[in-house]
């Protein structure tokens, strides 16, 4: 029972959709009609300028991280209550309740949980994505190369094997998401950083 209350908790504070509503708050459309369509930060960017961008990457990764805060200070210890109410704010995100199940791709969110299971495999993969990022030119690119390696810094630091397997699903998961920026890569179709 104590499970499902957490798992419960995460997906839906996981799926306040911020992108969504600063959007609608600012300019009264709808983020899913605009660009790209995705809720998250880039798209955000593209409409309200950079400084909104990054205030929405910092609440979706705090809103996946903090219920796996929560959950500690309450003395959860177990690494698959941990671990799976993480990856339900991360599919809260990806698919909230509010939009229909239509959300955005989870990049900020998975790394917010990760960086709340354990900072060293959140830190790493940052810097994969800004190395991946920086040389592709592509954001898409970045972010599935960097949640790709999540669990292999889990496993390296001999973390429990609740991190490694849901930091795989929700690099697996992330792969699905971009599936549109995966078609548009090999038509040689996607928006690179800077043009």
């Amino acid at each position: 029972m104590t499970a499902f209350i957490w798992v419960l908790a995460g997906y839906f504070f996981g799926s306040i959709p911020a992108g969504y509503l600063i959007i609608k708050i600012l300019l009264g459309k709808d983020i899913r009609k605009l660009g790209s369509g995705n809720i998250g930060a880039t798209n955000v960017s593209r409409f309200v300028g950079k400084g909104w961008g990054v205030g929405v990457a910092l609440f979706d990764m705090a809103k996946g991280g903090l219920v796996v805060l929560a959950a500690r200070l309450a003395g959860i210890q177990d690494p698959w209550i941990l671990a799976l109410s993480g990856f339900a704010g991360v599919c809260g995100h990806n698919f909230p309740l509010w939009l229909r199940f239509k959300g955005g791709k989870g990049v900020a969110t998975s790394f917010g949980v990760v960086f709340f299971w354990n900072p060293v495999p959140a830190a790493a993969g940052g810097i994969v994505w800004y190395l991946a990022m920086r040389l592709s030119r592509y954001v898409s690119v970045g972010s599935m190369v960097s949640l790709a390696t999540v669990p292999v810094w889990f496993l390296l630091l001999r973390e429990s094997s609740a991190y490694v397997w849901t930091s795989a699903a929700m690099a697996l998961l992330s792969v699905v998401r971009h599936r549109s920026n995966i078609i548009n890569l090999s038509r040689g179709e996607e928006g690179r950083t800077g043009s």
